[in-house]
């Protein structure tokens, strides 16, 4: 970790320095948090230093329709660039095709549309609409199975399988029919989906909670808050792991394990007797001070029959627990048992269970995550991963969209602490203009960034990239 502090701090001090917009941040585990620790609870690692600036967003020509319609900047590290590079309704999670040409799926259209970068990769590309009528798809994966090219697509209810022929999708299969849906019943569904291969061409697709946080659920014999793992023919290999609240961030590791990144509980209540603010007992209240700060979002390890504790057990960052603006620690989090679900531990004995690798700070609401290693992104970036967070709903003030980078410390076979390279879609007001979902690596050096609220698609170059 020390050496990816050192190569991260030396690039961005020597690029640019001339900038005159440009500031030196620290970025422990994300802006505006304490320092995070690395292995254990209580364990303090020192800042990497970034420095950043404020990065005029550049509009090519057909670009320019509202929000864009007027100037926007982005706080990015120093050096850095930024461009509109292609508009799509409601674009979500994205993949790149054997071709080098960019899929991006539409759950607000049901569709699934194809960008054709140009012999400069900088201009915008060309735009094809090359699947629709699927039920909220949203996530996008390719493998070869077989010698064949194949695309999954991630649906709302189901999991569809194509041959990819000559840059097309044909021969769509429903592998997996009847995935859970909506519930009307419940109060909170996550009902979009993501889906990744592994190496032996299993496929393992996130299924998010029906609620917020009430006792966990099924639909069809298949467990809510759940990573489930297929065969390649579509029969079900297992329920990979439980207890996982929404974790449409799934992505494999340099070592070979599945990842995921989850939008934890909302509204959630003091977990212990005692005083908190002006309650002197603050236990199953409802306080926005808590909630601002609990529980962290997480990025976790998922071996084979883990579980993640939702709703029973909530992830804690606080060195103290308890305490009121005390420091947070993102490393290796224990539990909380949570009051509403699981009083008495009757539920679920959270002190059995893993810590959270790594967390990030509340209602961050990661979505797309994905390791940059052999990716054509300069180091030290290629030697982690990314996160894009959507931003909060119920913190007051929100949490801004943002994009997050980890760097991957490979003795220890874990991320560590998060560093902001991508912030300044949300107005002083706490407002919006862009909401970041996905950041995917290119294979011309750059970052793509999915807004679903601007409708575009951001071509970020890092100091080093092309």
């Amino acid at each position: 970790m020390a050496r990816a502090a050192i190569a991260v701090t030396a690039l961005l001090l020597t690029a640019c320095g001339s900038q005159r917009d440009a500031t030196t941040r620290s970025f422990p585990a994300a802006a505006g948090t304490p320092p995070a620790g690395i292995g254990r609870p209580g364990a303090a690692t020192p800042a990497i230093r970034v420095r950043s600036a404020w990065v005029k967003l550049e509009v090519p020509a057909g670009n320019g329709a509202f929000p864009f319609n007027r100037p926007h900047r982005l706080q990015l590290p120093v050096g850095w660039t930024a461009t509109v590079w292609a508009r799509y309704t409601g674009l979500r999670l994205m993949a790149w095709t054997p071709e080098h040409h960019l899929l991006a799926s539409s759950p607000q259209n049901d569709d699934v549309v194809e960008f054709v970068p140009g012999a400069n990769p900088a201009t915008v590309p060309a735009r094809h609409v090359v699947i629709t009528g699927l039920r909220r798809a949203q996530g996008l994966a390719f493998d070869r199975v077989g010698g064949r090219e194949v695309l999954y697509v991630a649906a709302a209810n189901e999991l569809d399988r194509y041959t990819w022929v000559d840059g097309r999708p044909t021969d769509r299969t429903v592998l997996v029919p009847d995935l859970p849906d909506t519930q009307p019943a419940q109060d909170d569904v996550h009902e979009l989906k993501n889906v990744v291969v592994g190496r032996d061409h299993t496929i393992y697709v996130d299924i998010g909670s029906s609620s917020n946080a009430s006792p966990r659920t099924s639909w069809h014999g298949t467990p809510r808050a759940s990573v489930m793992a297929y065969r390649p023919d579509g029969r079900r290999l297992r329920v990979w792991a439980t207890g996982v609240r929404n974790g449409d961030g799934l992505a494999f590791a340099p070592d070979g394990t599945l990842w995921t990144a989850v939008n934890e509980r909302d509204q959630m209540p003091y977990p212990f007797h005692g005083p908190y603010g002006s309650a002197h007992d603050a236990y199953d209240q409802v306080m926005q001070a808590y909630v601002n700060e609990h529980p962290p979002d997480e990025v976790a390890r998922l071996p084979p029959g883990r579980d993640l504790g939702w709703p029973y057990c909530d992830p804690d960052p606080d060195v103290q627990p308890g305490v009121p603006g005390g420091a947070r620690n993102y490393g290796a989090m224990r539990f909380d048992v949570d009051p509403q679900t699981n009083a008495g531990s009757r539920q679920l004995n959270c002190a059995k269970l893993t810590p959270i690798e790594r967390g990030l700070p509340a209602h961050s609401a990661p979505l797309g995550f994905h390791f940059l290693l052999g990716s054509a992104l300069p180091q030290p970036w290629s030697q982690g991963a990314v996160v894009a967070a959507h931003g909060s709903w119920d913190r007051q003030p929100p949490r801004s969209p943002q994009v997050y980078w980890l760097p991957w410390e490979a003795r220890a076979r874990t991320l560590g602490p998060a560093i902001t390279i991508l912030t300044g879609l949300q107005n002083a007001n706490g407002s919006r203009w862009g909401r970041t979902v996905d950041a995917l690596p290119g294979p011309d050096g750059a970052l793509y960034v999915s807004d679903d609220a601007a409708n575009a698609i951001y071509r970020i170059v890092p100091t080093g990239g092309s």
